[in-house]
């Protein structure tokens, strides 16, 4: 079970994910990111600290929008990650590809530096 919602933290939009993606949750990631992707929208801040679990469908669905993301000059940042979920997405590389940061703060500094 997951649960997704949206802040808006100043020029930022906060994706805050509780609980787990799995092959049947990643849907409603994917429909998130939908929404929040696009040309002249907000950079995207991804707090993890309450995301349990993420499965190859829920890595699948970030690595989707890298490309889209860039295009219209978007970045997105996943902060708060788990030991144990970041090392999913540093297993596959994804570490080398996707910004991520310890808390939202240091988030936001990234995206203020750029």
């Amino acid at each position: 079970m997951v649960h997704i919602h949206t802040k808006q933290t100043g020029e930022v939009t906060v994706l805050v994910i509780q609980g787990d993606i799995d092959a049947s949750s990643s849907i409603q990631l994917d429909d998130a990111l939908k929404q929040l992707s696009g040309a002249g929208k907000s950079h995207i801040l991804v707090d993890c600290s309450q995301l349990n679990y993420i499965s190859s469908a829920g890595l699948g669905v970030f690595m989707s929008y890298i490309e889209e993301l860039n295009e219209n000059h978007q970045k997105m940042i996943l902060f708060a990650l788990s030991k144990k979920v970041k090392n999913v997405f540093d297993m596959l590389g994804l570490d080398q590809l996707m910004k991520f940061a310890p808390s939202e703060e240091q988030a936001l500094t990234i995206i203020n530096e750029a």
